[in-house]
């Protein structure tokens, strides 16, 4: 146990109990556990497996290669429509967590096999999203644009994409990407400083 992840529920002012019994749960498995990006961790040999975190509504483990793990049951869910990879298994009771552990433990282990196997999950490349036509338009009048933002990650790529789409007016989305252009042009992703 860390004192960290100890002291992350002692903090809780929601779910203290079932973050308490999840972890437990976790902790039977071979997973290592540290606080990460502020939520509890665990992870097989340096390699993040799941996560522990809560909600106004429910408290949750996400499964980092769930879109992987043979949901037999249909309880994993996919957040929004740009996760690829994670899917979380919600709680919103204690009896929740009493009624799904065993569909909870099979999971653990099942996501543990698929990192031990080297399982990589297919990721929807840059390419295949669709660019804003007003990202289009800079990208075809500046050369240097097109050349730097082709040298991001396509993580990155995809960040400045689903950011860019995510405005409903264009003339919001104009205003983002005028915004961005410096970062893309330093090779920045969207939260780098």
């Amino acid at each position: 146990m860390n004192h960290k992840v100890d002291a992350f529920i002692g903090r809780a002012e929601k779910w203290q109990e079932e973050f308490d019994k999840l972890r437990n749960i976790i902790l039977e498995s071979q997973l290592t556990e540290s606080l990460k990006w502020g939520v509890p961790c665990y992870s097989l040999h340096d390699k993040n497996i799941i996560l522990m975190h809560g909600f106004k509504d429910y408290c949750a483990v996400l499964f980092f290669k769930g879109a992987l793990i043979n949901d037999v049951h249909g309880v994993l869910i996919q957040q929004t429509d740009n996760v690829q990879a994670a899917r979380q298994m919600r709680f919103t009771s204690m009896k929740d967590i009493n009624k799904m552990k065993n569909i909870l433990v099979n999971y653990i282990h099942e996501a543990i096999e698929l990192e031990q196997s080297g399982a990589k999950v297919q990721y929807k490349k840059a390419t295949e999203y669709p660019v804003p036509e007003e990202f289009q338009q800079k990208l075809d009048s500046l050369p240097a644009l097109r050349t730097a933002f082709d040298g991001l990650t396509p993580g990155r790529q995809r960040g400045y994409l689903l950011y860019f789409a995510a405005a409903k007016q264009s003339k919001t989305r104009a205003s983002r990407v005028e915004k961005y252009m410096k970062h893309i042009l330093a090779g920045k992703g969207l939260d780098d400083e």
